[in-house]
């Protein structure tokens, strides 16, 4: 049968509420005041961008908000959007030193929102645009995390920079491709617009090829940063999977996002096939629109999937069940509707997957979501830029330290060139991008703008980098004057 809407616009609005509300501010000093301030923090270490998280928490725990987002966006321009996707259990929070006490780690995510909620709500700019200008182009193409990275930062350092945006919006995986639930569309379009407030011009609507050749880009500009992305979803390669209800999940998640969730139809019994975290975030999604089952499907077995274990847990507990060891084989139809999957259970012999004839199955379901990865882009870089090297998976192969490619002109970071990782990978790998665009270009070495340092922090007696342990009202006169509003 045809998909519909079921559930109202209230309750649909209360169902993608953020999963992680802000929190208040007497909440946000008294959770920055747990923080010990580590020298040498973990913590920094663990974040792609490199942001100085004691030096920003420590500005919250003494009421300086504003210094806080200083702090976090000129390491990671889209601090906003990172504080709410970012996989902080296995990044930052998992790095926290206050794990090995058996206490719970600082909620750096939570308190990265605070500060950059505080900010834009109340439209507080603590970045500007440089004075002088180098007088070098820069050509972006990719308005995604990583592109947005790259632009940022090089017009920090004085260039001119455009990027190209084949969508009708910016932001990519961040505006199309993030659960509703985790972060609204209106985070990341406030990210591009403090991204052009640097001074960066962006073109959407435009494609490589159609609108613009690669010749006209390398006359008209010194360098080109390539951040595409990947490409279109895999397919499953079987029958019935032109039924109109099977459906790309990233293609459905972009319909959430754009689209009134009350006109958002969805399926009273819902199968999504793969176990990432785009899988999860369809299922999850789907359950929340008011689907009366979800079922994610997996050929191999529950330690194999691919999703962060805090996913997992979360669509359990919305009630997704799931299916290990399945693999489809066919997509079942009635009336030119789907009704069903037919199902195979496996085994694994090594690292291939195997059917075991004879215990297939049908699955009941009106509504299939695909989420079995994505293709390379492989076909467009060997199209438009065939003196790029790629890697046996389809990525771009690159300098990690700089971004270089085997093309000196063109740079390249994000999913096309690490073959899909977090958003905050494709920020970090577009700042590396930069700054090794900057020293293509003027010979001149650049390292990102320093962070404010941490006074007071102390190491061990040995000096070995241990840290000793500091509380905030310890160190409250020596923070004064590294706390006062820039």
């Amino acid at each position: 049968m045809p998909l519909e809407t079921l559930l109202p616009a209230a309750s649909l609005a209360a169902n993608m509420a953020d999963i992680k509300p802000p929190l208040r501010p007497q909440e946000a000093i008294v959770e920055a005041s747990r923080c010990l301030y580590c020298f040498d923090a973990p913590c920094i270490m663990a974040c792609p961008t490199g942001i100085d998280i004691p030096a920003f928490i420590r500005k919250i725990a003494f009421g300086n908000p504003v210094g806080a987002a200083k702090t976090i966006l000129t390491a990671n321009i889209l601090g906003a959007s990172c504080a709410r996707v970012c996989p902080t259990a296995v990044l930052c929070e998992g790095a926290c030193v206050l794990e090995d006490r058996d206490e719970q780690p600082i909620q750096i995510g939570r308190l990265q929102r605070h500060a950059t909620d505080y900010i834009e709500q109340r439209g507080l700019k603590v970045l500007s645009a440089p004075t002088t200008r180098t007088g070098r182009k820069i050509a972006v193409i990719g308005a995604g995390p990583a592109g947005l990275g790259c632009a940022a930062e090089l017009a920090r350092l004085g260039h001119h920079v455009t990027i190209f945006e084949k969508q009708a919006r910016p932001g990519g995986l961040n505006t199309y491709g993030i659960a509703y639930y985790k972060m609204k569309p209106e985070v990341s379009l406030a990210e591009v617009e403090l991204v052009k407030s640097l001074g960066v011009d962006i073109r959407c609507g435009v494609s490589i090829g159609r609108d613009l050749t690669v010749a006209q880009l390398e006359r008209d500009f010194a360098a080109i940063f390539v951040g595409v992305g990947l490409g279109t979803a895999t397919r499953l390669r079987i029958p019935g999977e032109e039924l109109p209800e099977v459906v790309d999940a990233l293609d459905y998640i972009s319909r959430i996002r754009t689209e009134p969730l009350d006109q958002i139809p969805v399926g009273h019994r819902v199968a999504v096939i793969g176990a990432g975290n785009t899988a999860i975030d369809a299922a999850t999604q789907a359950h929340r629109l008011g689907a009366e089952t979800v079922a994610v499907i997996y050929r191999r077995s529950e330690g194999d999937m691919s999703a962060y274990e805090f996913e997992y847990e979360l669509a359990k507990n919305d009630g997704a069940q799931f299916i290990f060891r399945a693999l489809p084989i066919e997509v079942i139809g009635t009336n030119g509707h789907v009704s069903g999957v037919k199902l195979v259970r496996t085994r694994q012999v090594g690292d291939r997957v195997e059917p075991l004839p004879g215990t297939e199955w049908v699955e009941p379901c009106d509504l299939i979501l695909k989420a079995v990865g994505q293709e390379k882009q492989a076909q467009f870089l060997r199209e438009f830029f065939p003196s790029l090297q790629l890697d046996r998976r389809g990525a771009i192969t690159h300098d990690a330290r700089t971004g270089q490619t085997s093309v000196p002109h063109l740079f390249t970071g994000g999913d096309c060139a690490n073959g899909g990782r977090e958003v905050v990978n494709a920020v970090g790998e577009g700042k590396k991008a930069a700054l090794g665009i900057h020293a293509f270009l003027t010979n001149e070495t650049a390292t990102p703008p320093v962070q404010p340092s941490r006074l007071g922090a102390k190491t061990g007696p040995t000096g070995s980098g241990i840290m000793k342990p500091i509380r905030a009202h310890e160190l409250e006169e020596s923070f004064t004057q590294a706390t006062k509003p820039f």
